[in-house]
Formats: C-alpha cells, structure tokens, sequence
C-alpha cells in the first residue's frame, strides 16, 4: 500500500512547505500553514496521461486565429447596482466568488438574485451550511420571485452537484459556501486548502465547458482576507468583497477582481427586513450633513470604478498633552497624513508637531486615491484656524513633496457630479478647471500656497 503523502500550505499566500514552520517565509504571516493531504493523481495505463475526475474531453491545440470569437450576451442578475458592479450584467460561463462577514448578507443578496434570474433561465441553489427549509423560509421572508422555478438542493459533493447540474439542464448555480465543498478523489476534509482549491477548480472547468454561471460564496479569516488558497482568487473570474459601513446600516460592495468589467467599482445596499435595498446615489447618503457648518470638515469626491462618489472629510486637531502627539486616521492612510502634515508645515509655514490630529472619513468609507490629498490637508488647517468651510465648496487634488497642487482623474465629472449635489463653488488643480461647468464656480490652484489663498477666500 502506497504511504499518504502530505503537505503543508500557508492559507494566506498559497506557498508550500515540506514540513510545518510557524512563520510563513514568503509572505511572513504567522500561524497560517496547515496540513493536508496531497490529492492522488491518476494516470492512463497506456499513455500514462495525467487525468482528473472532473476533466472533459481531451485538449487539442489550435492557432490563436482559428479560434472562433464569441461575444456571448450578459443577461441580469435583477439588481441594476449588482450589474454595473459585475461590468453590465452576468456573462454566461462565468465564477464569481462573493466574499464577506458573517451576517454582511451575501446569501441574501445572492437569494434576490436568483429570484429574478429564475424567470428566463433554470437556476440551482446549492446550501452546503444550511438546510432547504431555512433556505425556504428566507425566500418567503424576502418574497423572492419566481420561487416555483428555483430548484434547491443540501449538497456538498462536488460530483453530485454538477450530475444534478446535468440532470436538470441548469445555467445559473449559486454554491454557499465553496469552503463547505468537497471532491471525491481528494482525502482531505472540507474547507481544507486543498479542498477548497480542487472544489474550485472543478467548478471552474465545468462553467467554462459548459457555459454554466456559478456564483460562490466565500468565507474570510480574521485579516478580513479570502479564506483558504490564493489560488482560489486566480481560479475565478471575479472577487466581489461585501462589507458593512461604520454605523452598521449600509452594505458596500466592492470590485477586488472582474476579468469582465472594471476592477474597482463599488455599489451600496441598505438591510432592511424585506432584503438588500439598493442606493442608487450613495453621494446625497454620505452628505448628510446638519445645517450648523463645524470646522474641520471638507467634502471631497471619490473615484469608484465608472462615477464619481462625493463623501465628507473630518479633521480635529487639538494641543498635545503628550511628548508625541498622536496621528489618527480612519479610512484614510497615515502614511498619507504625515506627509501632508510635513508638506503644510514646509510649503503653508504651518506648524502642527505640538498637536495630535484626527483624520475620519465620515461613513465608513476607505479612501485609496490621492485625490483626497487636498481635501485632507485644508480639513486639518480649518480645524487649526477654527475657520468652517462653507458647505457647498468641494476640494480636491493631489499633494505634491513640493506643494504642488497635481489634477486628478476624471475631473470634469467629478466636478458635474458636485454640481448636481447643489455645490456652487470648487477648490481643484488648475489641470482640471479647462472647462467651465454651469452653476459652479471654479477656483483653479497651482501649489500650497494657491489653495490656502482660495481656503480664506471662501471660509473667511
């Protein structure tokens, strides 16, 4: 009998080992390598062909130009917000992997989904967590349409899912959750790094053979990371991450990876008793605003995939009872901070070492563009100056070393979209004030100096 071979995978990064360290050597987590079981491979007595359970028919090699061009229609999953994020609907033969908190409402989301789906095409929901008739009593809950249509099965059997998949001739498959799945030629238990790799990947080679959607739902670990292989996310076609805002009342959706569509668009989601409500202007959500103008507070618009997001900005700084004076952000990158800080000092003649600053970018969102750079760095000098900035001026721009004011992406829409939100007057770099917008005044800035001239223009 042959002896079981095994290995160890770090869960993070997907390196592996041949034996158990505590401290990953190529992406330096701690705790993350695990034992499994080294599937076992079978070959052809003739030829000594590698093969696999879940292969089709045998591969043959074509010339990149014979190879017929398909443009296969998207058809929708029955949420327009889910849409735009997806790149203009769902592609027939498509994974994509939907990731999250526990309780963020990926199944219901993804049970609304189906409700709508399931008038044109045959659909399948696959539960490998719970059983059908919990999965019943939450379409009844949410009203889901089309629920005579939705076949329902408790499986976790890879193989009897795709013979199921056949049987019945379906085209739109949601698995929950893919670290519940198992394949039969792998020893491994479920949510294994190998399970959920080899599940994976069966899926996979089904979808794109047989032109069958799968949509999957996936857990995380504590680092708020995809659990399990990084090859689980270089399998699929898509990484949607669903989280919650900071108060709790908002679901964002969020574009890690679309191989269909742009890698960053963003969409929101109201939980409400009957399901996932979508919020088609997340920029009237997070502006509102009391009538009493604070000091410290800037709004600035955000580039999310395709449109523009307008969101508020917060800055508090007050005298430090401290030998180090505290640098706190939330939703906005320190690293960022320090340099504005170093920036207004050097370029604005304003000093801030004997004082502790607060950055908070109000609702939760996470700021990753440099366009806020501007935003952030006139919020701090209103809270020094205890000088408000009026509500209806937009800021931004990018900070340069030099106190360079540098245009960001998309400026005109940016500035449009502002517009519509009833703002009448604009702090942007110089690059981007090319064109006049109606109802909106444009104050073009060149450097540091430029935009603190324009920030006593409008708030003193």
């Amino acid at each position: 009998m042959a002896k079981t071979k095994r290995a160890y995978v770090c869960s993070d990064c997907g390196a592996d080992f041949p034996r158990w360290q505590g401290q990953c050597s190529a992406c330096a987590a701690w705790n993350t390598i695990t034992e499994f079981t080294v599937p076992k491979i079978r070959t052809t007595a003739s030829t000594g062909a590698v093969t696999s359970s879940y292969a089709g028919t045998a591969t043959k090699i074509q010339k990149l130009s014979e190879v017929e061009s398909k443009d296969l229609p998207r058809y929708s999953s029955g949420i327009s917000e889910l849409d735009r994020v997806f790149g203009g609907g769902i592609v027939p033969g498509s994974v994509l992997l939907l990731c999250g908190d526990p309780g963020a409402g990926k199944s219901t989301l993804l049970l609304q989904s189906i409700g709508a789906v399931a008038g044109t095409k045959s659909a399948l929901y696959v539960s490998g967590e719970e059983s059908i008739h919990q999965i019943s009593q939450r379409a009844q809950r949410l009203r889901t349409p089309n629920i005579d249509k939705i076949h329902v099965v408790a499986e976790t059997s890879v193989e009897q899912i795709l013979h199921h998949i056949n049987e019945h001739k379906i085209e739109f498959v949601i698995i929950d959750s893919i670290q519940t799945m198992t394949v039969a030629h792998n020893d491994s238990a479920a949510g294994s790094p190998s399970q959920v790799k080899e599940s994976a990947a069966a899926l996979t080679r089904f979808a794109k053979t047989e032109g069958v959607t799968f949509m999957i739902v996936g857990h995380i670990n504590k680092d708020s990371n995809v659990a399990g292989p990084m090859q689980l996310i270089h399998i699929v076609d898509g990484l949607f991450a669903l989280s919650s805002t900071a108060d709790e009342k908002f679901r964002v959706l969020r574009t890690s990876k679309n191989r269909f569509g742009a890698d960053s668009e963003s969409c929101f989601f109201a939980m409400t008793e009957s399901g996932m409500k979508q919020v088609k202007n997340p920029s009237a959500l997070f502006l509102s605003r009391s009538d009493k103008n604070h000091a410290g507070s800037a709004c600035t618009t955000l580039w999310e995939g395709t449109r523009p997001l307008l969101v508020e900005i917060q800055a508090l700084c007050n005298n430090s009872v401290t030998e180090n004076p505290r640098r706190l952000t939330v939703g906005y990158d320190s690293n960022r901070l320090a340099m504005s800080i170093a920036v207004l000092a050097r370029h604005g003649g304003v000093m801030l070492s004997d004082m502790d600053i607060f950055v908070n970018c109000v609702g939760g969102i996470k700021i990753e563009e440099t366009s806020a750079d501007l935003a952030v760095l006139l919020s701090i000098f209103s809270s020094f100056k205890n000088a408000p900035i009026p509500q209806d001026v937009l800021v931004f721009g990018e900070i340069g070393l030099n106190g360079d004011i540098r245009p960001a992406a998309n400026g005109v829409e940016r500035i449009r979209e502002a517009a519509k939100q009833g703002f009448t007057r604009a702090i942007v770099p110089k690059a981007n004030a090319s064109r006049q917008i109606t109802g909106i005044e444009i104050i073009a800035v060149e450097d540091l100096q430029e935009a603190l001239s324009a920030f006593e223009r409008v708030a003193m």
